[in-house]
């Protein structure tokens, strides 16, 4: 089974082009004041203009952003998908008609999961810390993947924190997971991804996957 790799918190065109040609399947551009990797709205549709219709779904990442405002950003910019990475409630995921993917910190528990509304996909990232340890739009912080084994959905589910080029394939060995959101594991600076990096990401993947066909 192919594994879904997501590269996060582009800022740059040249590093989205890279990404894609790589062969990454979604690219991910940070709108959240709060992130060193928030790009504007000009800078987005740069990046979404290069890329787009080269086979990756370009994915916008917001924080607590009404509902109304995402969409918005969504048609303008000329995204695919939004990656809703606050406290939204489902209804917000249920305004967006698919068209979402729902961010769990740490976890989440069956009955949670299971009153999803239809979205593209869940991510599962590292949990806070601490209440007050929230970071917004992912942590890097690697933490127990195996916990998340066994845990299914009826949608794609996605793998993030700490995951790096060494690491990439035995998470998603050890979580069972479909697919990985990569953004300070490939970067030389926040925002700044590197070439090579990428490279060694995408390719320790698609390795594993042709030593294991089944994907599991």
């Amino acid at each position: 089974m192919r594994k879904v790799v997501k590269i996060c918190g582009v800022t740059r065109v040249e590093d989205a082009v890279a990404a894609v040609d790589l062969g990454a399947d979604l690219v991910g551009l940070n709108f959240w004041p709060g992130s060193s990797r928030c790009v504007g709205l000009d800078r987005a549709r740069a990046i979404a203009d290069a890329v787009r219709g080269r086979g990756a779904l370009l994915v916008g990442v917001f924080v607590d952003a009404p509902v109304e405002r995402v969409r918005a950003i969504l048609e303008e910019v000329g995204l695919d998908l939004a990656q809703l990475h606050g406290d939204e409630p489902a209804a917000a995921h249920a305004a967006l008609e698919g068209r979402s993917i729902r961010v769990f910190r740490g976890l989440p528990d069956r009955s949670t999961a299971r009153a999803t509304p239809p979205v593209w996909g869940v991510l599962v990232d590292a949990p806070a810390s601490s209440p007050i340890d929230l970071r917004y739009g992912g942590t890097g912080e690697r933490w127990d993947f195996a916990a998340l084994a066994g845990w299914r959905g009826p949608r794609p589910l996605l793998l993030a924190g700490g995951i790096r080029p060494g690491l990439a394939a035995a998470a998603l060995a050890a979580s069972g997971a479909d697919g990985v959101d990569v953004a300070s594991g490939v970067e030389l600076a926040p925002g700044i991804k590197d070439r090579e990096r990428m490279r060694a990401l995408i390719e320790e993947i698609r390795r594993a996957e042709t030593r294991n066909p089944a994907g599991r």
